[in-house]
Order: C-alpha cells, then structure tokens, then sequence
C-alpha cells in the first residue's frame, strides 16, 4: 500500500527556517512527481512546489527564491527546505504524488503543522 510520511513542521520564529520531508513506499519513486502543498485555516489548500522525477521544480510564486524541494531517490523521500518564513507560512503542510502519466495528485500524506510566530 501506499504511505506517505511528513515530518519536520514545528514552531518557528519569523524569518527562521524549517525543513520538510517526506518519506515514501508503496510508490515507484524514481518515475513519480511529488508534491508539497499547504493549507491555512480557512483557506483553500495551496499548492506549493513540485519536482519531476527528471529533477524539475517547480514553485508557487508566494515562495520562490525561499522555499527549495529536493528528492532522494534512494531513500524514496522528498524534502522541503523553507527559509525566510512568514506567518503567512503557517498551515498544514502535506506531501504528494502524482504517478507517472498520471493528471493529478492522487496519494497524500497526513501533513504536518508548520507554525511561524511573530
């Protein structure tokens, strides 16, 4: 089955940095897009960036030049390292993939608290 793990949110300080991982099986990794989104309280999950199996990332344009996704394909785990954080940045951050040919996310973590103070 699949199973995706997050780990690594926390309490933050404003402008601290937090990194993310998430953690595979189940899934053929190495030809699969994962994905980091994001959900405030209220508000509509987000996405937040993406990286193709080839390396490719991608980012919402709310963290460009701050966030970076990387991939570990031995260790079938994604990371998000997030610097310079906001309480904007505050929310559920969830981890996911989208298999190959595949038009959406289709797996899910159960996410992971990440809280910016002031």
């Amino acid at each position: 089955q699949v199973q995706l793990v997050e780990s690594g949110g926390g309490l933050v300080q404003a402008g601290g940095s937090l990194r993310l991982s998430c953690e595979t099986s189940g899934v053929t990794f190495g030809i699969s897009t994962m994905g980091w989104f994001r959900q405030a309280p209220g508000k509509e999950r987000e996405f937040v960036a993406s990286i193709t199996a080839d390396g490719f990332a991608s980012y919402a344009d709310s963290v460009k030049g701050r966030f970076t996704i990387s991939r570990d394909n031995d260790k079938s785990t994604v990371h998000l390292q997030m610097n310079s954080l906001a309480p904007a940045g505050t929310a559920v951050y969830s981890c996911a993939v989208k298999r190959i040919f595949a038009k959406d996310f289709a797996y899910w973590g159960q996410g992971t608290q990440v809280t910016v103070s002031l």
